[in-house]
């Protein structure tokens, strides 16, 4: 049973719990035709209203800003729900990250005052490889790609003792990610869409649990990084490449075990996203809005923007904006 994973009530209740730890990020409402204008490729949005026609009222989009998050990112959320929910043995954690799992899990060890161990590969962001060096953290670059971070943290695990955080197959992550939909749904009001960056699958995952059906979810992905749309050809979690504009952060390789059956139940659609889309999208944010986010959160606006998701005449539609752990010079 789904339930048996993570429920609505569970998310509630973490949310509890993590409250004191965390930031209650804002929602702002935009005209997608200035994104669209901003991103220096006007016309070619299939959302009605940016493209110019006659009488049609512009589509105006919920922004959830998460970047605005501790540590940078929703990462944060799913870390002090682990650091939190679960006994910390005096070996501390262990994590293994692209870069923005990494950054959340020192924070939070920071903020409790544990140990924190963080393996990243090389494809890691400087930027998210100094802040975890700045938090304390005992940094470890790892492998050319995430799944070598992991394996590397797996073996500390089993040599040391400490306890590992992942950054999306596990439950308490889960349950750290779905606050995020529990904020957005008292903060928009009622909606239709949702659009999730979609990386390893936790927080689409814990956003999906908390609607539980009531709204639609829909995952966007780089598409030199389709880890969501791999397992959904393949029936279940499978490798896929793990490339692009992103790869510090929407590419894990696979989907989580935890994570695959919840997207079955409850996620309506992948689209994917082309790296010049995703980085016409953050040009566009911070140009028209003055937001500042990196590659991997800006993929739901590159979907809408580039028309991979098109929304109909009235749909209430929010995107998540997930981080901005980067340097000034990504933004132009």
């Amino acid at each position: 049973m789904l339930a048996d994973v993570i429920s609505r009530d569970d998310i509630r209740g973490t949310y509890e719990t993590i409250r004191p730890y965390i930031r209650r990020t804002p929602v702002i409402q935009v005209d997608l035709s200035e994104l669209d204008a901003a991103s220096g490729a006007s016309g070619v949005s299939g959302v009605s209203g940016v493209s110019g026609v006659s009488g049609a009222a512009p589509p105006v989009t919920t922004l959830k800003l998460e970047q605005l998050q501790c540590a940078g990112s929703f990462k944060a959320r799913g870390a002090f729900a682990n650091l939190l929910l679960r006994d910390v043995p005096a070996a501390g954690v262990v994590a293994a990250s692209g870069g923005n799992h990494g950054v959340a899990v020192a924070y939070a060890a920071h903020r409790r005052g544990v140990p924190a161990k963080i393996f990243v590969p090389t494809v890691s962001a400087p930027a998210k490889v100094e802040r975890i060096r700045a938090l304390g953290a005992d940094l470890v670059v790892s492998g050319e790609r995430y799944a070598d971070a992991l394996a590397a943290a797996q073996a500390w695990v089993a040599s040391s003792g400490a306890m590992n955080v992942h950054a999306f197959d596990q439950r308490e992550t889960l349950l750290g990610q779905g606050t995020l939909a529990l904020e957005l749904a008292g903060q928009a009001g009622d909606l239709d869409t949702v659009l999730v960056p979609v990386g390893g699958g936790g927080l689409i995952a814990g956003i999906a649990s908390y609607f539980a059906g009531t709204v639609r979810i829909i995952g966007v992905e780089p598409d030199g990084a389709p880890t969501l749309s791999y397992a959904r050809a393949q029936g279940g979690p499978a490798d896929a490449p793990a490339g692009g504009v992103a790869a510090d952060a929407l590419a894990p390789r696979r989907v989580g075990d935890l994570v695959f059956p919840i997207t079955q139940s409850y996620v309506e659609d992948v689209v994917l996203v082309d790296d010049t889309s995703i980085l016409a999208a953050q040009q566009a944010l911070w140009r028209a809005l003055r937001i500042a986010a990196e590659p991997a959160a800006s993929v739901g606006i590159a979907a809408l923007l580039a028309g991979a998701y098109k929304p109909a005449p009235g749909e209430r539609v929010a995107v998540v904006i997930s981080g901005a752990n980067m340097t000034p010079s990504q933004l132009g």
